[in-house]
């Protein structure tokens, strides 16, 4: 496994997004000086230019362009506060080591799948949406309970979902790139979708999943079913799942689209059978103390010359 080069008494500096995390990680040892710093806003001191690691926002600003990294000539990892990764993946130096904070959004993140499967399965929003008109509409939608569920995705978020759904006795079935006890490989998709009633996505952003939920994939699931994207919104063509939705045949619940943000006025508002939330499923108080954990765990990693952890393949 990777290592960050350090001598035994070499000050670590670590370029940080807040001044919260540069207290946090100042708080491990003597030995480590954190440096807040925006690169849309200003060019790294002279001091922060000796940093050997950079920790960027966690959303939201666009990448620094080549510059920023040749003004840090000791840089050597790139340490997420996301599990998330496909916005650095091919855009940093070839010598630089990422890390994403893996297990940081975990919990949240499948916790909202379970909350908007439910909320979809037992018609959650269109109830909620005659209560605003005054309208008591009592009406019979489907049940999570017993319900076949796929989970395409078989990581920590994946299977901390199934580990949710077995709440509702739900056994779901398992897709990944690689086959394994447990787990089919995403050679078998085509022929697993025509009986799930709902599929869950939780995939990384990668050439093979990008656009992966095409008109074919869609066609594929029945009718009535329903699509939860917790993944990203690239991952979903998202022509081809308006039209599943336009004609009433599939449902849908998701946290991320393409594009995102949605603009106004973009057909998804108003498309029918269709729950959407604003990219929150992370978004909870716990996460922020979460992802900054992971970091000072990498950064002790660092300090006593030990393997780092979560490290992205960048294909």
């Amino acid at each position: 496994m990777p290592k960050v080069p350090l001598e035994p008494d070499e000050t670590l500096h670590v370029l940080v997004p807040s001044r919260a995390l540069g207290a946090a990680v100042e708080a491990l040892s003597p030995r480590v000086r954190a440096h807040r710093i925006d690169p849309a806003e200003a060019a790294p001191t002279a001091e922060a230019a000796l940093a050997q690691v950079w920790v960027p926002r966690s959303s939201g600003a666009d990448l620094p362009g080549p510059e920023f990294f040749e003004a840090l000539p000791q840089l050597r990892l790139v340490q997420l506060l996301s599990a998330g990764a496909e916005r650095f993946v091919d855009r940093l130096p070839e010598h630089l080591l990422l890390c994403n904070a893996r297990g940081a959004h975990t919990p949240s993140t499948a916790e909202w799948a379970v909350t908007a499967t439910l909320a979809a399965q037992r018609g959650i929003p269109f109830f909620v949406r005659e209560q605003d008109a005054g309208r008591w509409s009592p009406t019979t939608h489907r049940s999570l309970v017993g319900a076949r569920v796929l989970v395409v995705g078989a990581g920590d978020i994946g299977r901390t979902i199934g580990r949710m759904l077995s709440g509702f006795d739900v056994e779901p079935t398992y897709v990944a790139r690689t086959a394994r006890e447990g787990v089919h490989g995403m050679d078998e998709l085509p022929d697993l979708l025509p009986d799930a009633d709902v599929v869950v996505l939780i995939v990384p952003v990668t050439p093979e999943t990008t656009g992966m939920v095409d008109a074919a994939f869609l066609a594929a699931m029945p009718d009535g079913a329903l699509l939860v994207n917790a993944a990203r919104g690239v991952v979903v063509d998202t022509d081809a799942l308006l039209a599943e939705l336009s004609s009433g045949r599939l449902r849908a619940a998701l946290d991320v689209t393409d594009p995102e943000p949605l603009p106004p006025g973009h057909p998804l508002w108003s498309a029918p059978g269709l729950l959407l939330t604003p990219h929150v499923g992370g978004a909870v108080p716990d996460t922020n103390a979460r992802a900054a954990a992971a970091v000072t765990d990498q950064l002790s990693r660092v300090l006593a010359g030990e393997p780092l952890v979560n490290v992205v393949d960048r294909y």
